[in-house]
């Protein structure tokens, strides 16, 4: 794998015939770090987000030492790379087989339920095992996030009481989880679902040693400026502080974004320009599925010399294969004479860019290579402002 300066230096330098991945080892240290020294509990990354062993180790190496999993693949994944990782299983629908190979043959102690279903799951599977920690989802509003995950997984706050009592009769440690949804833009995204938590344990009148506020922490995108992340880990500690809970109870997170979407981007060549319509050589069955399913807005930069001195204009790109939904809408802005053999910086992939990549109609990876330059956007450098006006330059 070759490093270079920047994005721009590769392209310079390469002039790739394929999308090329950027990596950024430092923007991922750095984000670990920050959740290390600054969250006050234990941070699990969320490994759906980006499975890539290379990140996993440094995430690893950077003191993250407690790992949400959500498939025996990911279990024996990070297993794999880091040996001595906490590993939690905190799919709340798991099969039996993938939840007794888990707790025999990786260490897995820890796992998250929605129902007493699972709950009698997870007792047969590991044959009533006494060493559990068992975390009962519950559910709670997405209002405040941008994606909601409100729909599927969590126990109605009604059902909580019956499921606390009969899993804190099995259990070692008792947790309660939560998500609030993907890129909460508010703090109270979590007091309001603390405030959920604190009910059900009033209600069930059990003793919860573990409350973990779940994923959901955001980063920075195109009119997608949420607070500083400080300002979530207050308002998630006060509202932990104010819990019915024991003092040796403990707080935990699970981020993946926040963790790990400043340490990737890519670079994409423009084939064919057709009006306002880009035509890219990497799309939603790529790295740019979310731009393309959910329509969700990436930093994109044009890359080049010298500067481009024409006004930017709203664009919308087309990936590569023959397949119409193979369209990202954004607006993204580029400077108006935007043309094909221009390369595109495209920013913030490193959380489900990569992880969400096919081979369809034999499009496939390009290369990756490591830069050295700072992300387009970061919630970690006080000295860069966390905004998404970037350099544009022009071949």
């Amino acid at each position: 794998m070759h490093t270079h300066h920047s994005a721009l230096g590769l392209a310079t330098a390469l002039r790739p015939a394929q999308p090329v991945t950027l990596i950024r080892p430092h923007a991922a240290v750095r984000a670990a770090r920050f959740f290390v020294e600054k969250f006050p509990g234990k941070s699990l990354y969320a490994v759906k987000a980006n499975p890539s062993p290379d990140l996993i180790r440094l995430l690893w190496e950077s003191g993250i030492t407690h790992f949400d999993t959500a498939s025996l693949n990911e279990v024996r994944l990070v297993r794999e790379i880091a040996p001595d990782a906490t590993l939690c299983f905190m799919h709340p629908i798991k099969a039996e087989e993938a939840i007794a190979e888990a707790y025999v043959e990786h260490g897995v102690r820890i796992f998250s339920l929605d129902s007493i279903e699972e709950l009698d799951k997870i007792v047969r599977a590991t044959k009533g095992a006494t060493d559990l920690t068992l975390c009962v989802r519950i559910r709670v509003s997405s209002e405040h996030s941008k994606l909601s995950l409100a729909a599927k997984f969590g126990a109605d706050p009604a059902e909580m009481k019956q499921l606390l009592i009969a899993t804190r009769q099995v259990a070692d440690a008792l947790g309660i989880c939560f998500h609030v949804g993907s890129q909460a833009m508010s703090p109270k995204a979590y007091v309001d679902a603390m405030e959920r938590v604190r009910a059900a344990i009033v209600e069930s009148a059990v003793t919860v040693d573990v409350v973990d506020v779940g994923g959901g922490f955001p980063s920075v995108y195109p009119d997608m400026e949420p607070p500083a992340l400080e300002h979530y880990f207050d308002a998630i500690h006060r509202s932990f502080e104010d819990l019915p809970v024991s003092y040796s109870s403990e707080l935990w997170c699970e981020p993946g974004r926040a963790l790990c979407a400043e340490y990737s981007s890519l670079i994409v060549r423009v084939e064919r320009r057709r009006g306002n319509e880009l035509y890219i050589n990497d799309g939603a069955y790529g790295a740019l599925y979310d731009a393309a399913h959910v329509g969700w807005r990436f930093p994109v930069q044009l890359l080049g010399e010298p500067q481009s001195d024409t006004r930017d204009m709203a664009f919308s790109f087309y990936g590569p294969t023959c397949d119409d939904a193979d369209h990202m809408a954004g607006p993204f802005l580029l400077p108006a004479d935007t043309t094909a053999g221009d390369y595109i910086e495209i920013g913030m992939l490193g959380a489900y860019g990569c992880a969400m990549r096919t081979g369809f109609n034999g499009f496939g990876n390009g290369d990756t290579h490591i830069v050295t330059d700072e992300p387009m956007a970061s919630l970690y450098m006080e000295e860069m402002e966390a905004t998404l006006s970037s350099n544009v330059v022009k071949l």
